[in-house]
């Protein structure tokens, strides 16, 4: 995996959240409050706004929108804990390698059979997806692009990690990471991966991510993806030319 470089502003940005917990109204309450750290790439070129379905896509159209930027998704699916799906040991992302936390594996019981039945059927997922989103299209960042990656919220982060890694895969140029919420430990560790981390809010005390939303009901596959179509139907011409996704 390429190598991050270093950036004097990323550990700045990432010590600019507050450990107190901030209560968002919903998901574009999220993404409108992450703008202003984000307004040094108003309207740049070669310059890309990813969502991870579904629900950080919300937080993404604003950022997109309010930034001048073109949308697009980059699909992650976590690897399920045996008996418990909800526990994620890993994750997969469309056009990378599966990343496997091999210590909750084998907590878990994960044997490399069910790993690699649980990992075919989230590839299948994903496949569904990319069809719903991107006609089947695969997701290709062209060299040099700044992405920033966008979520309503990152608990252990496996998705993200997964995605960071699929998006090194392509060589972008540079790797932004956006939420409005994250534990402590979880930042520290996914600012290692990245370029840059911007984060309103890191609890010490955090649970799950929807408890920092006052409104935090899910997001349908149909409602994403009609917020990306939207977002290209509605592309400034600079944003369209800026990068081609």
């Amino acid at each position: 995996m390429t190598a991050k470089k270093t950036d004097p502003l990323a550990r700045t940005r990432a010590a600019d959240a507050t450990m107190e917990p901030i209560v968002f109204r919903d998901r574009r309450d999220g993404g409108r409050r992450l703008v202003s750290r984000l307004e040094r790439y108003r309207g740049a070129s070669r310059t890309v706004v990813l969502g991870l379905p579904r629900g950080g896509v919300v937080p993404a159209a604003e950022i997109a929108d309010a930034l001048s930027l073109p949308l697009d998704v980059i699909v992650s699916r976590k690897i399920g804990a045996p008996g418990n799906p909800e526990l994620a040991i890993g994750a997969v992302a469309e056009g990378g390698e599966p990343y496997l936390d091999a210590r909750l594996a084998e907590l878990t019981g994960a044997s490399e059979a069910y790993v690699a039945e649980e990992t075919s059927r989230q590839r299948r997922e994903i496949d569904r997806r990319r069809a719903l989103f991107r006609e089947g299209r695969p997701l290709v960042v062209p060299p040099r692009t700044t992405v920033i990656l966008v979520d309503d919220g990152i608990a252990t982060g496996a998705t993200v990690v997964a995605a960071v890694r699929a998006l090194r895969q392509q060589r972008v140029d540079r790797l932004v990471l956006a939420v409005p919420v994250a534990p402590p430990d979880t930042v520290a560790r996914l600012r290692e991966l990245v370029d840059e981390l911007v984060v309103l809010s890191t609890p010490e005390d955090f649970g799950a991510v929807g408890s920092f939303y006052e409104d935090f009901q899910q997001v349908t596959d149909d409602e994403a993806a009609a917020l990306v179509a939207r977002a290209r139907e509605t592309a400034t011409p600079q944003a369209v030319h800026g990068t081609h996704v």
